[in-house]
């Protein structure tokens, strides 16, 4: 399974550089922006102040506007240069976001220790996707919630380093937000939210599959 993470990890750091000039992943025009924001406000709103954790960071998408809300944000993840952008970022914002290397799967963070966990697009690119979700219950304390920014992408071509890893990802390609309830009440969350993301300003253009929020409650 190491030779997998390693080919996944290869891939992120390789397109660290020019990742945030995707549509899907950075903010793009003053209409992505705004949708974005609306999204985080919905889910952590300015008070109370939570601790957070993007995980599966990249570049720091999630974990910046949590802290531009006023949330304390940590982010993780294992593509080294994805960090350093990461941290660039926030540094030139003044942001107190801390970014730490880590594996999705196994996050070496305190247990208990977040209200909040987030993630976008993460789970189809992890070869336990179940164990993830038990290791992120974990981190959360009682009540806590985990956020899921995932869709179904069943047309999506296994390239680069996925072409040879692609079947060691159970989720690849995504799947529909109701085939998630299951894994995420056998990690231990209660049912889940769904909240659509099918606003094209999100994505700069319709997504032609579908995109969604899932939430889900920690038992207090």
């Amino acid at each position: 399974m190491d030779a997998v993470k390693d080919a996944v990890a290869a891939h992120w750091n390789r397109r660290a550089a020019d990742f945030d000039e995707g549509a899907t992943h950075g903010l793009l025009n003053a209409a992505q922006d705004a949708a974005w924001r609306a999204v985080m406000a919905r889910l952590a709103p300015r008070a109370p102040v939570l601790d957070t954790l993007d995980i599966g960071c990249g570049t720091g998408f999630l974990a910046l506007l949590l802290a531009e809300a006023g949330h304390r944000a940590t982010g993780l993840d294992f593509a080294e240069a994805m960090l350093a952008i990461a941290r660039g970022k926030a540094q030139a914002r003044g942001l107190p976001a801390r970014f730490v290397a880590g594996d999705a799967e196994t996050p070496t963070l305190p247990g208990a220790a977040f209200d909040l966990v987030v993630e976008r697009h993460v789970l189809w690119t992890l070869p336990n996707p179940d164990a993830a979700l038990r290791a992120w219950h974990a981190l959360l304390r009682p009540g806590g919630r985990v956020a899921l920014i995932e869709g179904a992408w069943w047309d999506m071509t296994a390239r680069d380093e996925y072409a040879g890893v692609h079947d060691r990802l159970p989720l690849f390609g995504g799947r529909p937000a109701a085939e998630l309830a299951a894994p995420l009440l056998a990690a231990g969350f209660d049912a889940p939210d769904v909240v659509p993301l099918m606003d094209a300003a999100l994505w700069g253009e319709a997504p032609a599959h579908e995109r969604y929020l899932l939430v889900a409650r920690k038992p207090a």
